[in-house]
């Protein structure tokens, strides 16, 4: 329903949880050679594969991540259909750059 949703608080949410799962990988959100691996990983992860599988807690939280990433660009996109600009900070924002430059070059690369 329309107007229900507090997209800014779910964004906020979303991320702490980026930022949580960022300690627990030991990442620097201001070190770009670094979320761009983040986004390589993210975009060879396929789950059921043997190397995308959470074993470790370093698994886990790197899979969590990836979903937040997919969750946060959920909200972005319901809140934008209702017309509302919604953003992430700048954990989300790091990642959101990496994970663009990653599609593009794999884009360009087909």
């Amino acid at each position: 329903m329309s107007g229900l949703e507090n997209y800014s608080r779910e964004a906020a949410q979303i991320e702490h949880e980026i930022e949580t799962k960022g300690v627990i990988l030991g990442i620097d959100w201001n070190n770009a050679v670094q979320v761009r691996e983040l986004a390589r990983q993210a975009f060879d992860c396929k789950l059921g594969a043997d190397h995308c599988e959470p074993e470790e807690p370093d698994d886990r939280a790197r899979i969590e991540l990836f979903g937040l990433a997919q969750l946060m660009l959920t909200v972005m996109k319901e809140s934008a259909n209702e017309n509302i600009d919604t953003h992430g900070g700048p954990a989300w924002k790091a990642f959101a750059r990496a994970l663009w430059a990653e599609h593009d070059r794999r884009e360009a690369n087909l």
